[in-house]
């Protein structure tokens, strides 16, 4: 049970029965006192003063019922502006659990439509800076396939056209059912906006969110109800998008230090630290068995000194995203340092060594040759003994390409 819930039952805005007692009785014994030293016969005018104090427990009254309802309402504004902070702390605090920013902007839409009263569907479109093209990212409650299949770009937005073209705040549309006519959407993509969602749009609330400045995407919230949303609800949604792109800010660079700590800048492998670090992590397979592979680039010295140490920039570059895309996902690959790369694999050995060798013709008779030597072990959980036979195995396989091109074979 939250904090703010157990302090609203705890009633602290509420007067006890002995202090409206005292601000009744108190008050009234000071009319009686009032009247009888200034009555001129010296006696009681119980008229008025019965009408007087009817007049006062009256306005009592009132203004305690009137004061109770803000009091009230403050509650309610209070616990939407917690529980928008708990929504944006958790975002915040949970950013590496989320695999990638899709992932985090669906928990954000999610909790966007929960914590909007009136809110049933929603959905965050961001927008390309340069383009301005929009592209539908997330939804609750919408067919977000029907929405991916509409080409409009941010002028075409009622954002947009309610701001003037600014997008700095909160709009709101108490009645959708004419709001695109005076678009450049075309029929078939204003019906698909009106048939995408599970129940009719009938009212939307729509805020930007900036990121370092730049508008980096839309967040609408809708209902099925007409005028669902009131000028507080705008404020709340401000308040949610401001904090919802802080979260965002963090996340990106969350994961920015994510990727700069575990993966290797020029070739986008894994680095060596990270390598290591999963080795723990890895499923042998009984069935085809698992190969580490030393890769060591044979020309790089070469390409540096003819045509500079950029050029072996690219053709590092371009040797590890081949070897990336040799094994798409499941194996270890990573740069292991300057001209060096290791892979953990399942096997089978020969369907390795065959790949490898493929690659190898591939890559020599490009346009820009780049060679490569590469040695296999078996791999048992015992690292350091599969590293030294796959390294033994590497460089054998150097100074046989070495001998091979000092003398090639008669055809």
């Amino acid at each position: 049970m939250k904090s703010r819930d157990s302090l609203k039952r705890k009633r602290i805005d509420t007067l006890g029965l002995g202090y409206h007692l005292l601000l009744l009785c108190l008050p009234l014994s000071l009319f009686v006192g009032i009247f009888y030293l200034f009555s001129p016969t010296g006696g009681m005018p119980w008229m008025i003063l019965s009408l007087v104090s009817m007049v006062y427990i009256i306005g009592y009254s009132l203004s305690y019922y009137l004061h109770q309802g803000r009091l009230v309402r403050l509650w309610q504004h209070l616990e939407q502006v917690v529980n928008i902070n708990d929504t944006t702390f958790e975002l915040v605090h949970l950013a590496s659990q989320y695999k990638d920013e899709h992932a985090f902007l669906d928990a954000l839409l999610n909790k966007a439509v929960n914590v909007i009263n009136g809110a049933e569907m929603g959905c965050i479109i961001r927008v390309d800076p340069e383009s301005h093209k929009l592209t539908f990212e997330s939804s609750v409650g919408i067919d977000l396939q029907k929405l991916r299949s509409i080409d409009f770009t941010l002028e075409q937005s009622f954002e947009y056209r309610l701001t003037d073209g600014r997008c700095d705040r909160v709009v709101v549309v108490d009645d959708m059912r004419h709001i695109n006519e005076g678009s450049t959407l075309s029929k078939d993509e204003q019906q698909t906006l009106l048939t995408a969602p599970k129940h009719p749009i009938r009212s939307t609330l729509s805020s930007p969110i900036h990121i370092d400045g730049k508008l980096y995407a839309m967040l609408n919230l809708d209902s099925s109800q007409l005028g669902a949303f009131s000028d507080y609800d705008r404020n709340l949604v401000a308040i949610l998008t401001h904090e919802a792109a802080s979260a965002i800010s963090l996340y990106q660079k969350s994961r920015e230090i994510r990727r700069l700590a575990n993966f290797d800048a020029l070739t986008g492998l894994f680095n060596r630290r990270h390598f290591e670090e999963s080795l723990g992590g890895w499923k042998h397979s009984r069935s085809v068995g698992s190969f580490l592979v030393l890769i060591d680039m044979d020309n790089l010295k070469a390409i540096n000194d003819r045509h500079g140490h950029q050029a072996g920039d690219v053709a590092l570059a371009r040797l590890g995203q081949a070897l990336g895309q040799l094994w798409p996902g499941n194996a270890l690959v990573a740069r292991f340092g300057g001209d060096e790369f290791v892979v953990l694999s399942h096997g089978p050995q020969e369907r390795i060594k065959e790949a490898l060798d493929e690659l190898q013709i591939r890559l020599e008779q490009s346009a820009e040759p780049i060679g490569f030597s590469y040695g296999l072990a078996p791999y048992i959980r015992d690292w350091e003994a599969s590293f030294s036979e796959a390294d033994k195995a590497m460089y054998e396989h150097k100074r046989w390409r070495k001998q091979s091109r000092a003398n090639p074979q008669p055809l």
